[in-house]
Formats: C-alpha cells, structure tokens, sequence
C-alpha cells in the first residue's frame, strides 16, 4: 500500500518555467505552436484526471501536486517519442521518482540525457556476476558512461552535491527492468513501482 499526500499550495512560478520550458523543446521538435501544446497538455490533463481542469497561470488556483500531475505527463510525453530537450533539462526534477523512473525505463542519463547505463546506487560488490542478482531490491538509476564512472570515481554524496540532486536512485519492479534488458533472478512479486 503506497500513501501519497496532496500539496495544497498554489503551482509554483518553477512548475510554470518548466512547463513552458518544455514546451518550448516540443515545439522545436515537432513545429506545433506553443499554445496549441499547451491547450494539448491541458485536455489530457482534464481527460485523465476525469473532468478537472487545469492551469498554470500566474493567478492559478491549482495545487503543485496537480501541476506536478501535468508535469508528470509532459516528462513521460517526451520520454514516450524522444523529444530532444534543451530549454528545460536543468529545470527537470531529477530527484522525483516519477522523472528517475521515465530515465531507467527509455536509457536516457538522469544528468545529461544521452544513452544511459543502469547505475546501481547501493553497490553491488566487485565480483559478483549481475545476471544472478536481484535487481529489484536495489536502488537504481540511469546514467551516460561519462557520469557512471564519475558517480563511482566520487562517491554518492558528492556526485549529489554536484549535480544539486536530494535523492538519486529507485526501486524498480521486474518487468519494467526485464524490458530495458537488465538480466537478473527476479524473484515473484519482487518491488512494485
């Protein structure tokens, strides 16, 4: 059983940056104005949210948990079709599970969103033959060669001052890693998402 408690303060000017930000990268990708993602992005909202409406304008009277739901959706929109992001990839909430899970499951670095390996954050041990571990019990992440081997070179608490991250790694069920390839013994009804 997972709780999840709502934040009943106003969106945040931050969530407002970071949705235009990203827009911005969808639109460069894909040509569609500014303001037409935004009403998209708006629809799906109150689609899938069955009828609420949403906005992100400076007066709104909308929660930053239901902005960080919209902001949910437009981060797995452009996990989902590979958008390039530019404008906002340092405005991106590396250390929500929601963005570090989309990471692990399309490969793409929690730092800089090139190709990603899977990192385990808890170490695994010299030796130890990955294709029989348990991938599930561990926290995991997503990161390019260069930033693996500069996690391991420094250590967890300096890699997560470095790159301003308050958590880094997460549990992740076994069908989600036995699609991105990671081999292991998965025992049934291992770690939930």
């Amino acid at each position: 059983m997972e709780l999840q408690f709502s934040d009943s303060r106003q969106a945040r000017p931050k969530q407002r940056a970071l949705f235009f930000a990203l827009l911005q990268d969808i639109w460069r990708w894909s040509g569609e104005p500014v303001d037409w993602l935004k009403e998209y992005f708006y629809a799906r909202y109150t689609i899938r949210t069955q009828g609420d409406e949403i906005s992100l304008a400076n007066d709104t009277s909308n929660s930053v948990t239901e902005a960080r739901y919209l902001l949910d959706d437009v981060v797995r929109f452009i996990f989902e079709y590979d958008v390039p992001i530019r404008s906002g990839y340092m405005l991106l909430p590396r250390e929500e599970s929601n963005f570090q899970y989309q990471c692990i499951k399309h490969r793409k670095c929690l730092i800089c969103g090139r190709h990603a390996d899977i990192n385990h954050v808890d170490e695994v041990g010299m030796g130890r033959n990955r294709n029989h571990l348990d991938h599930t019990q561990a926290r995991l992440s997503a990161l390019c060669r260069e930033h693996h081997q500069e996690f391991h070179q420094i250590g967890y608490q300096a890699f997560c001052n470095k790159y301003k991250l308050t958590g880094m790694g997460i549990k992740v069920d076994a069908d989600t890693l036995k699609s991105i390839g990671l081999q292991g013994h998965y025992q049934e009804g291992g770690s939930k998402r």
